[in-house]
């Protein structure tokens, strides 16, 4: 599906902070049946664009030597969030409960951004945009679909969002399985939140994101071949698709996703 704006507060884009560019452009690319666009961003810094049939994806840049010790060198993917203003951002944050990581700052004429924690310790960016709006495409194979908060405190990661962004959070649970929620902007579902169990261990809050893909098994096997893992085997989501976790050969975790059909139950 191909965007051309994006509604305050919906997620809108996605790019990973990696040890090693080239190596992560060649294996989204791969992935994916993407194709890199390199942009200068001031100095020596250079920030590339992954797109799909010419229409923006997703990015990635060199990680900082600070991010690299604090993540011990593995790659990681950060969530974006369209907002009317940026500089209106820290305040709010920081009265809910937050902390503000990166104060707004310029990205050239692409737009405004500022990087975030919210009041359960999870990380994620907004973004005001002006020449560039984010993702271009959406929902369809080789492009994002989804992202999804993982938090110790659910209920304090609602009433953080709720109020941030205004979204509304719709949960439940299929079968035995666990609560999940669904985040709603402006009555359109824009994001999951799913509570870290025990038996995942010391996982950090975080956000993370879904790619769609045309053949799941199909995505996994050219996955293993340029050198990831599979962490979370293929999971099945009435109505929705089938899904299985991937850590990529610079550490970072994202889900590849084979939606089902429009309409379907299974």
């Amino acid at each position: 599906m191909e965007i051309t704006k994006h509604e305050p507060g919906a997620f809108s884009w996605a790019d990973l902070s990696t040890p090693d560019p080239a190596v992560s452009k060649a294996f989204y690319g791969q992935l994916l049946g993407l194709d890199a666009a390199d942009v200068p961003a001031g100095g020596d810094a250079v920030y590339s664009i992954l797109r799909k049939s010419g229409k923006d994806v997703c990015g990635l840049y060199a990680m900082s030597p600070e991010l690299r010790q604090a993540t011990g060198g593995r790659a990681v993917w950060q969530s974006y969030f369209t907002v009317e203003r940026a500089d209106e951002i820290p305040e709010r944050v920081r009265a809910l409960g937050g902390a503000v990581l990166q104060e707004p700052f310029d990205v050239m004429e692409s737009g405004r951004m500022a990087v975030a924690r919210d009041a359960t310790g999870a990380v994620f960016a907004v973004w005001e945009p002006r020449r560039a709006i984010g993702a271009q495409v959406f929902n369809e194979p080789g492009a994002l679909s989804w992202t999804e908060l993982y938090t110790r405190d659910t209920e304090a990661a609602a009433r953080f969002y709720a109020d941030l962004f205004g979204w509304s959070a719709h949960t439940s649970r299929s079968g035995d399985g666990p609560e999940y929620t669904e985040f709603r902007n402006g009555g359109r579902p824009t994001a999951g939140m799913m509570a870290i169990g025990p038996e995942w261990g010391e996982m950090p809050p975080n956000w993370s994101i879904y790619f769609a893909v045309a053949d799941l098994e199909a995505a996994l096997g050219r996955a293993a071949g340029l050198g990831a893992k599979t962490v979370v085997p293929p999971t099945a989501v009435p109505g929705v698709g089938r899904f299985a976790f991937l850590q990529d050969p610079q550490g970072a975790y994202a889900a590849v996703i084979q939606l089902a059909p429009a309409g379907a139950a299974d």
